[in-house]
This record gives C-alpha cells, structure tokens and sequence, in this order.
C-alpha cells in the first residue's frame, strides 16, 4: 500500500507546494489541503504505518523531520522549529513521540 492508495496525488502535491519555504509548514493546513483531515480512523492508521518509517508503532522527533518526504521523495525536510511545532500539537503524554491517536486529532 501506498499513500495515494489513500490520498489523492493531486492534493498531495498542492499541500507540498503549500509549505515548500522553510518554516511555511503547519500541519493543520496540510492535513486539510492533502485530504488527511476528512479521512476515516482507520485511514489514518494507514497513513501513520506508512509514516512510521522504523515501525515502532510511534513517529519520532528524528522520523517526523521527513514527514513531507514520506510523501513525495524530493519535499524538503521539516526545519527544527516546524518538527517541535508538530510533536508538541499531536504528542499527548510528552514522551518525544507521536502514537496513532495523535495523528487522528487532525482528521473530522
């Protein structure tokens, strides 16, 4: 499976032009812009295995600077600031990782 299993490639690639300048990224926006927020629970967790690129079961801090990669293979890598951001809105426990249920509280 692949995320534009999931995702439609052309709202992928317009939430990627959304936040190609550096510091320009906020999940919210592309979780809106990508689909990702209309998306069903299980989706989701579709989406976050695809993400969670060593399997663990949970998206690092050192996983989640590759987010948009995960996406399409040339995007930029998130800027420090813009990977803290994120983890701080999705990691609910502060344990420095995100498990599934923090992806899911971007979606409707």
């Amino acid at each position: 499976m692949s995320i534009t299993d999931i995702l439609s490639p052309s709202d992928i690639a317009a939430a990627l032009r959304d936040c190609q300048a550096p510091d320009s990224f906020s999940h919210k926006k592309f979780f809106q812009i990508s689909g990702m927020s209309k998306k069903s629970s299980n989706q989701i967790k579709d989406i976050f295995r695809l993400l969670d690129n060593d399997q663990s079961g949970f998206i690092e801090e050192d996983e989640l600077k590759y987010f948009l990669q995960r996406f399409e293979c040339g995007a930029r890598v998130l800027t420090t600031s813009e990977t803290k951001t994120f983890l701080a809105a999705a990691d609910h426990d502060g344990d420095g990782k995100i498990g599934v249920e923090g992806m899911t509280l971007f979606t409707y």
